[in-house]
């Protein structure tokens, strides 16, 4: 176990941010962090990134390294008039991690993020900002990175082609923990998913066994998509525009 976060609580005067919540994260795992705007995902992650103390409960990290957590939280901070390098040279001399050439180009590589492009952020692609975010959270090698909303924004091919780099990133044996409103980027690259409501964990498991647990009914939707109902078994509803699945 790298993480163990035990009962922690936060409020504040409009009430209860984080209720008595517990988790552990393993290394070389995917955790997902499930719910919708204003559930306590971020404070939870401020938490957890000793960003915000807790009230009340306990959080332990199992580490000797310096920094061990790598952190997106809400929009990544960069700056929209310097280069990819030159983003993350600033940020490893601001978190005092390698800065030299190689080590910088390495990082690049490592998220994806073509060494040759040279001008600035503010043209960049929103997938190709979440990258280089990732690459600036990956600075001094941590082991449990930690992403807010790291899907929103993304097209279709964005979403895919970052949850494969979160995959490869938890083949390095690292353990990553994500947070969205919406279950089926989660679906696809999570082994555990936790699931918030009002600030409490409300459900939690093997997202597999989860998802079998607790959905019964699937609906589709998209123009003219009724027309199609023969071909999806266990159809319940079926309209112009929708379809039910049971």
């Amino acid at each position: 176990m790298i993480l163990e976060a035990n009962n922690l609580t936060k409020s504040y005067k409009s009430g209860k941010a984080v209720d008595n919540i517990s988790m552990q994260l393993k290394a070389g795992k995917i955790y997902g962090l499930l719910g919708k705007n204003g559930a306590g995902k971020t404070t939870l992650f401020k938490i957890l990134c000793n960003l915000v103390t807790p009230d009340s409960g306990m959080l332990k990290i199992h580490s000797e390294k310096r920094k061990s957590i790598g952190a997106i939280i809400e929009n990544p901070g960069l700056y929209g008039y310097l280069n990819a390098y030159e983003n993350l040279k600033i940020f490893a001399e601001i978190q005092d991690a390698p800065r030299d050439r190689k080590s910088l180009q390495d990082y690049l590589k490592n998220v994806g993020l073509p060494l040759e492009r040279k001008d600035a952020v503010r043209n960049f692609s929103m997938g190709m900002k979440q990258r280089l975010a990732i690459a600036i959270a990956l600075l001094n090698n941590p082991e449990i990175i930690i992403l807010d909303e790291p899907f929103s924004g993304l097209d279709p091919t964005g979403v895919s082609a970052l949850i494969q780099l979160i995959k490869s990133l938890a083949v390095q044996h690292k353990s990553i923990l994500i947070s969205s409103h919406l279950m089926t980027e989660l679906q696809n690259c999570c082994d555990y998913l936790y699931v918030i409501d009002s600030g409490k964990l409300v459900n939690q498991g093997e997202i597999n066994t989860l998802f079998q647990r607790c959905i019964s009914r699937f609906t589709l939707k998209g123009n003219g998509i009724g027309q199609a109902k023969n071909e999806f078994p266990n159809i319940i509803f079926a309209e112009d525009h929708r379809i039910d699945i049971q």
